[in-house]
């Protein structure tokens, strides 16, 4: 009796902790065995394509600017080589909450489905990274034997092989993400002028290759199960309706459980599952899970474990997919996948979420403007008749065409604008912003309040309104 309650325990154990530590929290190294299958030939070809997005898309111009570029030091962002700048936060916060919204709602029907196939720390790490380390030391087996040995040459010459690769990888990853951040002109720059020239850039690059190798090299998927707050996340969004990587333990397991297979035994008889528990699908788990003890949180499904399950019921004559894409209710009650109230709401706050930040994009200004009237100052009455206030304005450039701009009164006909110390006609840079002063004169007749409002319209050389902005006048008490 004492003997099936340990069993027991011990089947319970990974509820109480991770895969990849010891219960005395000793790290406990995975070795995956090398992946193959119909899944991973499509995460590849997935991967590859994101990689050479991400590789060759910071040299992509249009009309000379970059097609991308995120430089949070000098506030310099492009978006389809469209310039956004610090005032377009809104835009940029709305965005963000509709890219949470849009995981969130993936989460809730797909499970974890952009860990496995579109997460960067996955695809560097499993399509990169470990091939290398397949390729120098081996599969699974040969490379835990390799760690169990002691450091003779050939442990020396693989090792310092690989972690030299891994640290010239670090290195170019950690220029591909300053290309997205400095532009790969400035980069060009760091690298023609040298790191003397740039030591704080440099300084920053060598940060950076640093943590990606510490990540890729040691940390591995430590970052998935340990650091990332998704894994967590997935937790409280998925139920048992959602798609996720899950083994059919209905069909796996029967009324007698796993067995390993025997020639000649009608497993369906005797009641014992398809599973032959070949233990492929933990030995090819990248984070060392077995897939068998249902949903954890340790899972990105990857699919890996679905193409050695696979492999393994081909070759036993029985139907495919005893592990595969499907919800808890699926395997448990064969009901087919259907959308729930919940999916159907995200759905909708998605959809609305999307046409506001659609409307913020068309409704964004060429020239954002800004008029203040300057601190400290009160009106002035010149030859009886005429108010005077003096302004402070600001011109932001939003485009990427100079532009040729000019103000004008458009609530009181009578007023008038004055530059203070400059031309009438303004010159904004791409991506500029221009400060000055200037001053506005009304009749005192047009005036009817003491705080006045007044409309200044923004035009560009043809006369196009550009953009308005309303403000108050200071004017004598009527």
């Amino acid at each position: 009796m004492s003997g099936n309650i340990n069993k027991k325990e011990e089947i319970q154990n990974f509820r109480n902790s991770i895969s990849t530590a010891e219960r005395s929290g000793k790290r406990k190294w995975v070795y995956p065995k090398k992946p193959s299958g119909k899944y991973y030939n499509w995460r590849s070809i997935v991967s590859y394509f994101l990689i050479s997005f991400l590789i060759i898309t910071p040299f992509i111009k249009i009309n000379g600017s970059p097609l991308f570029k995120f430089d949070i030091i000098q506030r310099e962002f492009y978006i389809f080589s469209y310039p956004f700048f610090t005032s377009d936060f809104k835009i940029f916060a709305m965005g963000m909450i509709t890219t949470i919204v849009f995981i969130i709602l993936f989460t809730v029907v797909y499970g974890r489905i952009f860990c496995g196939w579109i997460c960067p720390q996955t695809i560097f790490l499993e399509m990169v990274f470990r091939k290398i380390e397949y390729a120098i030391e081996g599969d699974r087996n040969k490379q835990i034997k390799l760690a169990k040995q002691e450091w003779d040459e050939e442990k020396l010459r693989k090792k310092g092989m690989k972690w030299s690769i891994y640290l010239i990888l670090s290195f170019v990853i950690a220029n591909i993400l300053f290309s997205w951040i400095i532009g790969v002109d400035e980069l060009k720059k760091l690298i023609t002028e040298g790191p003397v020239q740039n030591i704080n850039t440099f300084f920053g690059l060598l940060i950076f290759t640093g943590i990606f190798y510490f990540v890729f090299a040691w940390f591995r998927e430590q970052a998935c199960v340990l650091v990332c707050p998704y894994g967590r996340l997935q937790g409280v969004l998925i139920d048992k309706k959602t798609i996720i990587v899950a083994y059919d333990y209905k069909r796996g397991e029967r009324e007698k459980g796993r067995a390993r297979f025997k020639r000649g035994v009608d497993r369906v008889e005797e009641g014992i599952g398809d599973c032959i528990d070949c233990g492929q699908c933990v030995a090819v788990c990248p984070t060392g899970i077995d897939i068998r003890n249902g949903t954890q949180l340790e899972c990105v499904n990857c699919t890996a474990c679905i193409d050695a399950c696979n492999d393994v019921m081909a070759k036993m004559n029985f139907p495919l997919g005893l592990i595969r894409y499907a919800s808890e209710e699926n395997i448990a009650e064969k009901k087919p996948f259907k959308f729930t109230g919940r999916m159907v709401a995200y759905s909708c706050v998605l959809l609305l979420l999307i046409i506001v930040s659609v409307g913020l994009l068309l409704s964004r200004p060429e020239v954002n403007s800004k008029f203040l009237k300057k601190a400290g100052t009160d009106y002035r009455i010149v030859n009886t008749n005429i108010v005077t206030n003096e302004f402070e304005y600001n011109l932001e450039n939003k485009t990427k065409e100079t532009k040729q701009l000019h103000f004008k009164l458009s609530l009181h006909k009578g007023g008038n604008i004055e530059i203070i110390g400059g031309a009438e006609t303004i010159i904004v840079q791409p991506g500029r912003l221009v400060q000055g002063k200037m001053l506005i004169s009304i009749p005192r007749d047009e005036l009817t309040s003491y705080k006045e409002r007044i409309v200044i319209d923004v035009l560009d050389q043809n006369n196009k309104l550009i953009d308005s902005y309303q403000t108050s006048f200071s004017a004598p008490f009527q």
